[in-house]
């Protein structure tokens, strides 16, 4: 694997240096300023190039900018209102710019409306570090009381709504505003986040839309985006839902392997991939994150690796961010089958034979509690993590033991 960093530009608490430091040799990075559905400039490209590749003092970093992460599709591309047709055009040219640049690989997610969704972003755990956590009764209490959509009670449990209530119930203005505030508050990185009134909006814009016509908006993005992104030697990856079953009463339709192989089977393209996230797709309990990778290996484009622990077996479930080796995902089974996939790329002479992976997320430990960074991305916690999963390549790789 090569070993990459998520990094939000200029304005993020970890410098390219701290980067070089932590042993990673790739960054993963975003044009994170620029409003959805607007053109990626090659003057904009090749500033973040020169960021990367230098460090605060002016000397070379090492590092080259290997991920765009991401290049969101905005939500009139999702809905297919609107300034859709514009905004696909503008994606079709920021991926031409970025091939130009240098860039082949390209993450993005088709989650509607609310992307990255969690309901405490410093949640802590016995040890004293503080993680995210995802409670779906937190969540309901968010879609039933604040939010006030129309026919939310219906939607869950009927126990999951009662306790719903009495958290709601239990909320003084200060905790309903910051429940509300972690809800909405929008992909990493981004400058767009939502207040309720545009949550309300974009949901009556969707209006009772069905999976199957959601995934059918996704083909339609693919069918004209893909050629685009094939012709320019870039691949796709489409990050799984987060968390990977329907909020506020829209679908889902990245959240499982049986919806991967619906997309990259409509329109089959070495261009139209996967970003195969341990974090997201192992919040589900029917998802078997091995045997996905193993699944879908050729098609594997860039790799998140993080665990999470569910609070139980509930497909709709609470869980929280553990540490990498220690969540309900098995990373050592995981690591063995990218290993394998990188072996076999190897043997065909692939030129991708090397898989991107980032250490995603991670606890606040020591410096982190009191730096508060991007939630999700505290450096220390993720520099554990990224020598925790080097540990286990290394071990596996030396031993031979991941092979079948």
């Amino acid at each position: 694997m090569k070993h990459t960093w998520r990094w939000f530009g200029p304005g993020d608490q970890a410098k390219i240096e701290d980067i070089v430091q932590a042993g990673a040799t790739g960054i993963v990075t975003a044009l994170h300023h620029l409003p959805n559905g607007a053109v990626w400039t090659r003057q904009e490209i090749d500033n973040r190039h020169a960021e990367v590749a230098r460090r605060s003092d002016g000397t070379p970093s090492g590092l080259t900018w290997d991920v765009v992460e991401s290049l969101p599709v905005s939500e009139d591309i999702k809905k297919q209102k609107g300034d859709w047709r514009a905004h696909v055009d503008a994606y079709k040219q920021s991926l031409r710019n970025l091939a130009a640049s240098g860039i082949e690989i390209v993450c993005y997610n088709f989650m509607p409306v609310l992307d990255w969704t969690r309901t405490d972003l410093r949640w802590r755990v016995p040890s004293g570090a503080t993680c995210m956590r995802f409670d779906i009764m937190d969540f309901a209490a968010f879609d039933i009381h604040i939010l006030e959509r129309p026919g939310a009670a219906q939607d869950f449990a009927p126990e999951v709504a009662d306790e719903a209530g009495r958290r709601i119930a239990a909320m003084d203005d200060c905790a309903r505003k910051a429940l509300g505030d972690a809800i909405t508050m929008g992909l990493p990185g981004s400058t767009e986040t939502m207040d309720l009134g545009r949550v309300r909006e974009h949901l009556a814009e969707y209006g009772a839309v069905s999976s199957e016509r959601l995934r059918g908006h996704f083909i339609d993005f693919l069918t004209e985006v893909v050629p685009v992104a094939e012709e320019a030697g870039i691949r796709l990856c489409c990050h799984p839902d987060d968390p990977p079953f329907p909020l506020l009463g829209l679908p889902r339709v990245m959240s499982t392997a049986e919806d991967y192989d619906a997309v990259l089977g409509a329109v089959d393209s070495p261009s139209n991939g996967m970003t195969l996230c341990s974090g997201s797709l192992g919040a589900r309990p029917d998802n078997d994150l091995p045997a996905m990778m193993d699944r879908f290996a050729p098609k594997v484009h860039f790799l998140h690796l993080r665990n999470v622990k569910r609070d139980g077996q509930s497909i709709a479930g609470s869980f929280f961010e553990a540490e990498h080796l220690e969540g309900d995902t098995d990373m050592v089974a995981l690591i063995g089958a990218i290993l394998r996939e990188e072996d076999r790329r190897r043997r065909e002479g692939r030129a991708d034979a090397e898989i991107p992976m980032r250490p995603d997320h991670g606890q606040d430990i020591i410096d982190d509690l009191g730096r508060r960074a991007q939630p999700g991305y505290p450096i220390v916690g993720r520099l554990k993590g990224l020598a925790e999963l080097r540990g286990v390549e290394r071990a596996l790789a030396a031993t031979g033991a991941y092979r079948i």
